[in-house]
Protein backbone atom coordinates (compact mmCIF):
# COMPACT_ATOMS: atom_id res chain seq x y z
CA UNK A 1 0.00 0.00 0.00
CA UNK A 2 1.27 3.46 -0.94
CA UNK A 3 2.24 5.69 1.98
CA UNK A 4 2.78 9.13 0.45
CA UNK A 5 4.24 11.78 2.73
CA UNK A 6 4.23 14.57 0.12
CA UNK A 7 2.29 15.16 -3.10
CA UNK A 8 2.90 18.24 -5.24
CA UNK A 9 0.13 18.67 -7.84
CA UNK A 10 0.27 21.09 -10.77
CA UNK A 11 2.21 23.74 -8.83
CA UNK A 12 2.32 26.98 -10.83
CA UNK A 13 3.99 30.13 -9.51
CA UNK A 14 4.92 33.61 -10.71
CA UNK A 15 7.21 36.26 -9.19
CA UNK A 16 6.24 39.90 -9.64
CA UNK A 17 9.35 41.93 -10.55
CA UNK A 18 10.04 45.45 -11.81
CA UNK A 19 10.76 43.99 -15.25
CA UNK A 20 7.44 42.10 -15.27
CA UNK A 21 6.07 38.74 -14.05
CA UNK A 22 8.55 35.82 -14.04
CA UNK A 23 6.75 32.51 -14.56
CA UNK A 24 9.25 30.54 -12.42
CA UNK A 25 7.30 27.29 -11.82
CA UNK A 26 5.14 26.00 -14.65
CA UNK A 27 3.08 23.01 -13.48
CA UNK A 28 5.26 20.80 -11.27
CA UNK A 29 4.03 17.35 -10.17
CA UNK A 30 5.80 14.79 -8.00
CA UNK A 31 5.23 12.37 -5.10
CA UNK A 32 7.39 11.28 -2.19
CA UNK A 33 6.82 8.05 -0.27
CA UNK A 34 7.63 7.71 3.41
CA UNK A 35 11.30 6.75 3.95
CA UNK A 36 12.21 7.42 0.31
CA UNK A 37 14.95 9.68 -1.13
CA UNK A 38 14.08 11.84 -4.14
CA UNK A 39 16.52 14.13 -5.94
CA UNK A 40 15.49 17.22 -7.91
CA UNK A 41 18.20 17.94 -10.48
CA UNK A 42 18.77 20.83 -12.88
CA UNK A 43 20.84 23.88 -13.73
CA UNK A 44 20.75 27.04 -11.61
CA UNK A 45 17.49 28.89 -12.20
CA UNK A 46 15.48 25.79 -13.12
CA UNK A 47 13.19 26.27 -10.09
CA UNK A 48 14.40 23.47 -7.79
CA UNK A 49 14.82 25.58 -4.64
CA UNK A 50 11.66 27.61 -5.32
CA UNK A 51 9.54 24.43 -5.30
CA UNK A 52 11.01 23.33 -1.96
CA UNK A 53 10.71 26.78 -0.39
CA UNK A 54 7.04 26.70 -1.39
CA UNK A 55 6.70 23.35 0.43
CA UNK A 56 8.26 25.00 3.51
CA UNK A 57 6.04 28.11 3.19
CA UNK A 58 9.09 30.43 3.07
CA UNK A 59 8.53 32.15 -0.28
CA UNK A 60 9.42 35.79 -0.91
CA UNK A 61 6.60 38.36 -0.64
CA UNK A 62 6.50 38.96 -4.41
CA UNK A 63 5.56 35.32 -5.17
CA UNK A 64 2.06 34.58 -6.47
CA UNK A 65 0.68 31.03 -6.51
CA UNK A 66 -1.37 30.62 -9.68
CA UNK A 67 -2.56 27.06 -9.04
CA UNK A 68 -1.71 23.76 -7.44
CA UNK A 69 -1.74 21.74 -4.23
CA UNK A 70 1.01 20.67 -1.82
CA UNK A 71 -0.46 17.83 0.22
CA UNK A 72 1.61 16.89 3.26
CA UNK A 73 0.68 13.85 5.38
CA UNK A 74 1.97 13.63 8.95
CA UNK A 75 1.18 12.08 12.32
CA UNK A 76 -0.30 14.66 14.70
CA UNK A 77 0.05 14.84 18.50
CA UNK A 78 -2.64 12.12 18.85
CA UNK A 79 -0.62 9.86 16.49
CA UNK A 80 -3.36 10.09 13.86
CA UNK A 81 -2.55 10.60 10.19
CA UNK A 82 -3.46 14.12 9.06
CA UNK A 83 -3.14 15.62 5.56
CA UNK A 84 -2.93 19.37 4.93
CA UNK A 85 -2.60 21.48 1.80
CA UNK A 86 0.38 23.71 2.66
CA UNK A 87 -0.76 26.31 0.10
CA UNK A 88 -4.01 26.88 2.01
CA UNK A 89 -2.36 27.44 5.39
CA UNK A 90 -1.31 30.76 6.91
CA UNK A 91 2.43 31.37 7.26
CA UNK A 92 2.15 31.61 11.05
CA UNK A 93 0.42 28.21 11.26
CA UNK A 94 3.11 26.61 9.03
CA UNK A 95 5.89 28.08 11.21
CA UNK A 96 4.29 26.75 14.40
CA UNK A 97 3.00 23.36 13.26
CA UNK A 98 5.09 22.20 10.28
CA UNK A 99 8.52 23.90 9.98
CA UNK A 100 11.15 22.22 12.12
CA UNK A 101 8.59 19.95 13.74
CA UNK A 102 7.61 17.87 10.68
CA UNK A 103 9.61 19.29 7.74
CA UNK A 104 13.16 20.59 8.14
CA UNK A 105 15.55 22.10 5.62
CA UNK A 106 19.34 22.03 5.35
CA UNK A 107 20.51 25.04 3.31
CA UNK A 108 23.59 25.12 1.08
CA UNK A 109 25.61 27.69 3.01
CA UNK A 110 25.70 27.04 6.76
CA UNK A 111 27.27 30.45 7.40
CA UNK A 112 24.10 32.20 6.20
CA UNK A 113 21.65 29.77 7.84
CA UNK A 114 23.26 30.02 11.30
CA UNK A 115 22.91 33.18 13.41
CA UNK A 116 26.45 34.61 13.88
CA UNK A 117 25.43 36.36 17.13
CA UNK A 118 24.17 33.23 18.93
CA UNK A 119 26.10 30.30 20.36
CA UNK A 120 25.71 26.88 18.73
CA UNK A 121 24.02 25.56 21.89
CA UNK A 122 21.40 28.32 21.98
CA UNK A 123 20.53 27.80 18.30
CA UNK A 124 20.16 24.04 18.82
CA UNK A 125 18.03 24.36 21.97
CA UNK A 126 15.70 27.06 20.60
CA UNK A 127 13.64 24.76 18.33
CA UNK A 128 13.31 21.99 20.91
CA UNK A 129 12.10 24.39 23.58
CA UNK A 130 9.56 25.88 21.18
CA UNK A 131 8.24 22.81 19.31
CA UNK A 132 8.74 20.08 21.93
CA UNK A 133 8.06 22.21 25.05
CA UNK A 134 11.36 21.05 26.54
CA UNK A 135 12.82 22.57 29.67
CA UNK A 136 16.21 24.27 29.25
CA UNK A 137 18.21 21.50 30.98
CA UNK A 138 16.57 18.72 28.96
CA UNK A 139 17.07 20.68 25.72
CA UNK A 140 20.75 21.22 26.57
CA UNK A 141 21.26 17.52 27.27
CA UNK A 142 19.60 16.57 23.98
CA UNK A 143 21.59 19.23 22.07
CA UNK A 144 24.89 17.75 23.31
CA UNK A 145 23.72 14.27 22.32
CA UNK A 146 22.67 15.52 18.83
CA UNK A 147 26.08 17.13 18.24
CA UNK A 148 27.72 13.82 19.12
CA UNK A 149 25.27 11.98 16.82
CA UNK A 150 26.28 14.12 13.82
CA UNK A 151 29.96 13.42 14.50
CA UNK A 152 31.12 16.59 16.28
CA UNK A 153 33.92 15.94 18.77
CA UNK A 154 33.86 17.57 22.21
CA UNK A 155 30.17 18.61 21.88
CA UNK A 156 30.02 20.35 25.28
CA UNK A 157 32.78 22.73 24.23
CA UNK A 158 31.09 23.39 20.83
CA UNK A 159 27.84 24.34 22.58
CA UNK A 160 29.53 27.53 23.86
CA UNK A 161 31.14 28.45 20.54
CA UNK A 162 29.87 30.71 17.74
CA UNK A 163 29.51 29.67 14.05
CA UNK A 164 32.67 31.54 12.94
CA UNK A 165 34.73 29.41 15.34
CA UNK A 166 33.86 26.19 13.48
CA UNK A 167 35.06 24.83 10.12
CA UNK A 168 32.67 24.64 7.13
CA UNK A 169 32.11 20.90 7.58
CA UNK A 170 31.40 21.29 11.30
CA UNK A 171 28.97 24.15 10.63
CA UNK A 172 27.08 21.96 8.16
CA UNK A 173 26.92 19.18 10.78
CA UNK A 174 25.47 21.71 13.25
CA UNK A 175 22.85 22.72 10.68
CA UNK A 176 21.93 19.02 10.22
CA UNK A 177 21.72 18.59 14.02
CA UNK A 178 19.33 21.58 14.22
CA UNK A 179 17.29 20.16 11.30
CA UNK A 180 16.77 16.76 12.99
CA UNK A 181 16.43 18.10 16.56
CA UNK A 182 12.60 17.98 16.59
CA UNK A 183 12.37 14.56 14.88
CA UNK A 184 10.98 15.67 11.49
CA UNK A 185 9.56 13.10 9.05
CA UNK A 186 10.87 14.99 6.01
CA UNK A 187 14.31 16.51 5.50
CA UNK A 188 14.94 18.83 2.53
CA UNK A 189 18.62 19.22 1.63
CA UNK A 190 19.28 22.21 -0.64
CA UNK A 191 22.74 21.67 -2.18
CA UNK A 192 24.01 20.54 1.26
CA UNK A 193 27.60 19.99 0.09
CA UNK A 194 28.17 22.89 -2.34
CA UNK A 195 30.28 25.03 0.01
CA UNK A 196 32.43 22.09 1.16
CA UNK A 197 35.51 20.37 -0.21
CA UNK A 198 35.18 16.92 -1.81
CA UNK A 199 36.32 14.79 1.16
CA UNK A 200 33.96 16.60 3.55
CA UNK A 201 31.13 16.34 0.95
CA UNK A 202 31.33 12.53 1.05
CA UNK A 203 31.22 12.52 4.87
CA UNK A 204 28.16 14.82 4.98
CA UNK A 205 26.29 12.64 2.44
CA UNK A 206 27.14 9.51 4.45
CA UNK A 207 25.94 11.25 7.62
CA UNK A 208 22.58 12.17 6.05
CA UNK A 209 22.16 8.58 4.76
CA UNK A 210 22.98 7.17 8.21
CA UNK A 211 20.50 9.49 9.97
CA UNK A 212 17.82 8.67 7.40
CA UNK A 213 18.27 4.93 7.93
CA UNK A 214 18.26 5.19 11.72
CA UNK A 215 15.31 7.59 11.93
CA UNK A 216 13.26 6.39 8.92
CA UNK A 217 12.89 9.91 7.52
CA UNK A 218 12.16 10.89 3.91
CA UNK A 219 14.73 13.06 2.15
CA UNK A 220 14.56 15.43 -0.82
CA UNK A 221 17.88 16.52 -2.33
CA UNK A 222 18.06 19.67 -4.44
CA UNK A 223 21.22 19.56 -6.52
CA UNK A 224 22.87 20.21 -9.88
CA UNK A 225 25.47 17.52 -9.19
CA UNK A 226 24.56 14.13 -10.69
CA UNK A 227 27.51 12.61 -8.81
CA UNK A 228 25.69 13.38 -5.55
CA UNK A 229 22.43 11.97 -6.96
CA UNK A 230 24.09 8.65 -7.84
CA UNK A 231 25.17 8.20 -4.21
CA UNK A 232 21.92 9.04 -2.43
CA UNK A 233 18.68 8.94 -4.46
CA UNK A 234 15.97 6.32 -5.08
CA UNK A 235 14.14 8.48 -7.63
CA UNK A 236 15.18 11.49 -9.71
CA UNK A 237 13.16 14.44 -11.04
CA UNK A 238 15.03 16.35 -13.77
CA UNK A 239 13.90 20.00 -13.87
CA UNK A 240 14.27 22.53 -16.66
CA UNK A 241 12.78 26.04 -16.92
CA UNK A 242 10.26 25.55 -14.11
CA UNK A 243 9.02 22.10 -15.20
CA UNK A 244 9.94 18.49 -14.48
CA UNK A 245 11.02 17.09 -17.87
CA UNK A 246 12.02 13.55 -16.85
CA UNK A 247 11.30 11.37 -13.84
CA UNK A 248 12.46 7.86 -13.06
CA UNK A 249 14.28 5.66 -10.60
CA UNK A 250 18.04 5.99 -10.32
CA UNK A 251 18.82 3.17 -12.81
CA UNK A 252 16.38 4.54 -15.41
CA UNK A 253 17.79 8.08 -15.28
CA UNK A 254 21.45 7.03 -15.31
CA UNK A 255 21.30 4.00 -17.63
CA UNK A 256 18.26 4.65 -19.85
CA UNK A 257 17.73 8.44 -20.02
CA UNK A 258 15.21 9.56 -22.63
CA UNK A 259 15.21 13.38 -22.56
CA UNK A 260 17.93 15.26 -24.51
CA UNK A 261 18.40 17.56 -21.50
CA UNK A 262 19.17 14.55 -19.27
CA UNK A 263 21.60 13.34 -21.97
CA UNK A 264 23.32 16.74 -21.73
CA UNK A 265 23.53 16.65 -17.91
CA UNK A 266 25.01 13.13 -17.94
CA UNK A 267 27.45 14.05 -20.73
CA UNK A 268 28.63 17.07 -18.71
CA UNK A 269 29.73 14.91 -15.76
CA UNK A 270 33.55 14.70 -15.57
CA UNK A 271 34.82 11.29 -16.72
CA UNK A 272 38.50 10.31 -16.86
CA UNK A 273 37.96 7.77 -19.66
CA UNK A 274 36.04 9.95 -22.11
CA UNK A 275 37.38 10.25 -25.68
CA UNK A 276 36.61 13.98 -25.80
CA UNK A 277 39.52 16.35 -25.21
CA UNK A 278 37.17 18.97 -23.70
CA UNK A 279 34.48 18.63 -21.04
CA UNK A 280 31.03 18.66 -22.68
CA UNK A 281 28.73 21.63 -22.01
CA UNK A 282 25.10 22.01 -23.02
CA UNK A 283 25.04 24.76 -25.70
CA UNK A 284 23.15 28.02 -25.08
CA UNK A 285 21.45 29.22 -21.90
CA UNK A 286 18.16 28.48 -20.12
CA UNK A 287 15.23 30.61 -21.33
CA UNK A 288 14.36 33.95 -19.74
CA UNK A 289 11.09 33.19 -17.93
CA UNK A 290 10.07 36.87 -18.14
CA UNK A 291 8.85 35.85 -21.59
CA UNK A 292 6.20 33.16 -21.86
CA UNK A 293 7.67 29.93 -23.23
CA UNK A 294 6.11 28.63 -26.44
CA UNK A 295 6.50 24.94 -27.21
CA UNK A 296 9.33 22.98 -25.58
CA UNK A 297 11.51 25.29 -23.43
CA UNK A 298 14.59 23.18 -24.23
CA UNK A 299 14.11 23.32 -28.05
CA UNK A 300 16.58 26.22 -28.74
CA UNK A 301 19.40 24.24 -27.06
CA UNK A 302 18.35 20.83 -28.39
CA UNK A 303 20.18 19.55 -31.47
CA UNK A 304 17.47 16.87 -31.85
CA UNK A 305 14.55 19.36 -31.76
CA UNK A 306 11.64 18.70 -34.13
CA UNK A 307 9.36 21.26 -35.80
CA UNK A 308 6.62 20.47 -33.29
CA UNK A 309 8.94 21.50 -30.41
CA UNK A 310 8.60 25.15 -31.46
CA UNK A 311 4.80 24.93 -31.57
CA UNK A 312 3.57 22.73 -28.72
CA UNK A 313 4.77 21.73 -25.29
CA UNK A 314 5.37 17.96 -25.09
CA UNK A 315 3.28 15.93 -22.62
CA UNK A 316 4.85 13.41 -20.24
CA UNK A 317 5.29 10.23 -22.29
CA UNK A 318 5.28 6.95 -20.35
CA UNK A 319 8.42 4.84 -20.73
CA UNK A 320 7.67 2.46 -17.81
CA UNK A 321 5.52 2.52 -14.68
CA UNK A 322 8.19 4.63 -12.93
CA UNK A 323 9.79 6.40 -15.91
CA UNK A 324 8.29 9.38 -17.79
CA UNK A 325 9.84 12.04 -20.04
CA UNK A 326 8.44 15.18 -21.67
CA UNK A 327 9.99 15.04 -25.15
CA UNK A 328 8.36 14.74 -28.57
CA UNK A 329 11.10 12.24 -29.48
CA UNK A 330 9.03 9.64 -27.57
CA UNK A 331 5.95 10.24 -29.73
CA UNK A 332 5.36 7.14 -31.93
CA UNK A 333 5.30 9.45 -35.01
CA UNK A 334 8.74 10.97 -34.24
CA UNK A 335 11.89 9.86 -36.09
CA UNK A 336 14.01 7.42 -34.09
CA UNK A 337 16.84 9.32 -32.36
CA UNK A 338 19.52 7.59 -30.29
CA UNK A 339 21.49 9.20 -27.46
CA UNK A 340 25.00 10.47 -28.40
CA UNK A 341 27.55 7.70 -29.01
CA UNK A 342 29.97 9.04 -26.37
CA UNK A 343 27.19 8.99 -23.76
CA UNK A 344 26.33 5.38 -24.70
CA UNK A 345 29.95 4.40 -24.07
CA UNK A 346 29.96 6.28 -20.77
CA UNK A 347 26.78 4.47 -19.60
CA UNK A 348 28.33 1.12 -20.60
CA UNK A 349 31.38 1.97 -18.46
CA UNK A 350 29.13 2.99 -15.53
CA UNK A 351 27.21 -0.30 -15.81
CA UNK A 352 30.45 -2.31 -15.96
CA UNK A 353 31.79 -0.51 -12.86
CA UNK A 354 28.52 -1.03 -10.99
CA UNK A 355 28.48 -4.76 -11.83
CA UNK A 356 32.16 -5.12 -10.87
CA UNK A 357 31.74 -3.73 -7.36
CA UNK A 358 28.30 -5.27 -6.86
CA UNK A 359 26.55 -1.95 -6.22
CA UNK A 360 23.33 -0.88 -7.91
CA UNK A 361 24.94 2.20 -9.43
Amino acid sequence: MSDKILTVKNLDLTFKTNAGPVHAIRGVNFDLERGETVAIVGESGSGKSVVMKTVMGILAGNAKINSGEILYSYYDEFNELATVDILKQETRWIRKNINGKHISMVFQDPMTSLDPTMTIGKQLMEGMMMHMNMQKDAARKRAISLLAEVGITDPEKRMKQYPHQLSGGMRQRVVIAIAISCNPELLICDEPTTALDVTIQAKILELIKKLQKERGISVIYITHDLGVVAKVADYVNVMYAGKIVEVGNIEEIFYEPKHPYTWGLLSAMPDLETDDARLYTIPGSPPNLLHEVKGDAFAPRNQYALKVDRLAEPPMFKVSDTHYAATWLLDPRAPKVEMPEELKKRIERMLKEANADGSEL
